[in-house]
């Protein structure tokens, strides 16, 4: 397998081209990237251009690749990393700082020439300060190791960029495609497979046994984003919030530091695979729409036969709610299900806040009892260094999901990894068939607080804050202090869902390629002013502006109180009727995504179920009109079709887009 270049050297050629060199490499061809052309050229051996000159001492770790906005093309680099852990051998990084370097001639990064420029480059700053990208030189990151393991002879000779798992590899799409269409030039020591997720790796000691406990999770580039702009399905099959996690258990052999036992355990979790949403409208519970498509089945086939392709046979765990809210997602979920009736997959529902209310945490064991049997027969991945073959291969994986697929589902996975675990040990002697990792405390914290930070991480990706309920996680115990912390994290969701998410969902979509910036960004004047009308803009003005006024009216010297009282009788008025036309239309104070409006399912009027029509103003309804009032069709319809073609990454000039996932993934 190639070699990564680990670390490089920018030059510059004046204001023509960028010299990437290799410093760890001796030997090694430099990449040159000329400004004016965009075209990649890789050097002589030993050579740099003549005119060549180091354009600061910082060293950079690798290169992204080639993202397009509206003035100009620029080159992602990593200038900062920071060591994670050490696996098998392998450092792994978190990718902790980047630099953007532009094409085009006349552009600063840090003073764009025009607004649309610098908003665009914003949401990409944004995106990647707030991601946790991870990578390795050595070590393929984006594939769980039964599968490296299945096809390590063909991979032998292979650069990592052809080996990685595509649904978790942000791809460099420039360089990927002149390697590929250009056979004398190969870039692949400089194609640096990232992606987005958590890793943790902690050492132990059991029974005089030294092992090592790593989680990993791995999260989707297709259908990236935020908790509330991300749900359910999509026209490719691909569902919100996807995060395949592995657990690995290595047992040291009598060689110090030769961990000969390697055992790995899987799950994966996404969005319930049916078409629906939740519309924000500033109320603390969304509407709930879901959609009856006519392609709702083939899509729902099409995800769920992927992943028995990938993983073997599926047990889908669902952790919805039978009542209240989240019912209709519950029930269109199994409706589907059951209609589809595939060989290699089984359901299975657990009511989860009724099982397990009064804090009664313990009966999850509950649903563990009842896939024990699958468990069982679907394994986990074992191999030893005195055997030619693997012990046992994993067959089958458990998909859980919840409503957000964050909280509920966290203590589930944690639980079905913690038994694993359990099943583990035994069947290499560490442990007895009556003994348990939680009698003894070291690596039982350390496995509470590997899964706690894990769910954190998730969290915080999609939902914008850290994850409920993990104080059971971390503790195995479900405290009142947990629940009061969990309001807290609920608050903060909230006012990140409602009022930030639209800025964070634009960035998922710019960076992985969903929406292709126009090259004219007058015409993009759009994303940075606001269409709506005066009195919608005027609506929290009035309300600050009386807020304040009673403020002062509270502290400020009185000079007699018959004033005070027509005086507090106006301005707590004027704050209430600001405060009611802003619930009334809520939907037009929520941040909504720019780059791809949510028209499609805000004002859907077809076949499916819609909890309420709230926040659309005092005739419960804000889509487009005709002259009669009517819904345009013709507008939704223009509107569907703009979407669709920003989201094929082929309708305008694909190259100089990288696809860069993003999930991790992850608000509220």
């Amino acid at each position: 397998m190639p070699n990564l270049h680990q670390r490089l050297q920018l030059y510059t050629q004046g204001n023509d081209a960028y010299v990437f060199v290799p410093i760890d490499t001796a030997g090694a061809q430099s990449l040159t990237v000329h400004r004016s052309s965009g075209e990649l050229v890789l050097n002589p051996p030993h050579s740099l251009p003549p005119s060549a000159r180091p354009s600061s001492k910082k060293l950079l770790y690798g290169l992204l690749g080639i993202i397009s906005l509206s003035l100009s093309e620029y080159v992602v680099v990593v200038t900062g990393r920071e060591f994670k852990g050490r696996l098998l051998g392998h450092d792994i990084y978190r990718a902790t700082d980047f630099d953007l370097l532009p094409l085009g001639q006349n552009i600063n990064v840090f003073n764009p020439p025009h607004p649309v420029e610098a908003h665009l480059l914003n949401l990409v700053r944004a995106h990647l300060n707030g991601g946790v990208f991870l990578f390795s030189y050595t070590w393929d990151l984006t594939r769980r190791l039964q599968s490296q393991w299945e096809t390590r002879e063909k991979d032998a000779e292979r650069p990592f960029w052809e080996t990685a798992d595509d649904r978790f590899f942000l791809e460099q799409t420039r360089l990927i495609e002149l390697t590929m269409g250009n056979t004398s030039q190969d870039l692949s020591p400089y194609i640096l497979p990232i992606m987005y997720g958590t890793f943790d790796i902690r050492n132990a000691t059991l029974q005089g046994r030294t092992m090592q406990i790593c989680l990993i999770s791995r999260r989707s580039r297709f259908r990236a984003g935020t908790r509330y702009f991300r749900r359910g399905i999509d026209h490719t099959g691909h569902v919100a919030n996807f995060n395949e996690t592995e657990q690995l258990l290595l047992v040291e052999d009598s060689q110090p530091g030769e961990f000969g036992t390697q055992m790995s355990f899987v799950q994966i979790r996404g969005s319930v695979p049916v078409f629906w949403a939740e519309v924000n409208t500033l109320r603390y519970k969304p509407d709930l729409q879901i959609m009856d498509l006519p392609d709702t089945s083939d899509m729902m086939r099409k995800h769920l036969l992927e992943q028995v392709s990938i993983y073997g046979d599926q047990a889908l765990v669902n952790l919805v709610n039978r009542k209240g809210h989240e019912q209709p997602v519950k029930d269109a979920y199994e409706r589907y299900v059951a209609q589809l009736n595939l060989q290699n997959v089984r359901y299975q529902y657990f009511d989860f806040h009724n099982e397990c209310k009064n804090m009664r945490w313990d009966r999850i064991s509950v649903l563990i009892d009842e896939l024990e049997d699958d468990l069982k027969r679907y394994g986990y991945f074992h191999l030893t260094s005195n055997q030619p073959e693997t012990v046992q291969l994993q067959h089958g994986t458990v998909r859980t999901n919840c409503m957000d697929n964050l909280d509920r589902t966290n203590v589930v996975q944690a639980a079905l990894a913690r038994w694993t675990l359990n099943q583990q040990l035994r069947a290499v002697g560490i442990l007895s068939n009556e003994d348990s990792i939680d009698a003894h405390e070291d690596i039982s914290k350390d496995f509470r607080e590997m899964w706690a930070d894990h769910a954190d991480a998730i969290a915080n990706a999609y939902g914008g804050s850290g994850a409920l309920k993990s104080d059971f996680t971390r503790t195995s115990k479900r405290t009142r202090k947990g629940v009061l912390e969990d309001g807290v994290k609920s608050i903060l969701r909230y006012f990140k869902n409602n009022f930030f998410d639209g800025a964070r969902q634009d960035g998922f979509d710019l960076v992985v390629g969903n929406w292709v910036p126009r090259k004219t960004p007058s015409s993009s004047m759009f994303l940075i002013t606001d269409p709506r009308p005066l009195i919608t803009r005027s609506a929290p003005v009035l309300a600050s502006f009386s807020l304040f006024m009673i403020c002062a009216g509270l502290t400020l010297p009185r000079t007699s109180d018959y004033s005070l009282f027509y005086y507090f009788m106006l301005w707590i008025t004027l704050l209430s009727v600001a405060l009611i036309f802003i619930m009334i239309h809520g939907i037009d104070y929520v941040s909504w995504p720019r780059l791809l409006p949510s028209t499609d399912y805000i004002y859907y009027t077809g076949p499916g179920f819609r909890s309420a029509h709230h926040g659309k103003g005092f005739g419960g309804d804000n889509a487009p009109k005709d002259a009669l009032g009517h819904v345009d069709q013709r507008k939704m319809a223009e509107q569907r079709e703009k979407a669709d073609f920003c989201r094929s990454r082929r309708g305008r000039e694909k190259s100089g887009s990288i696809s860069f996932f993003l999930s991790v993934l992850v608000n509220s």
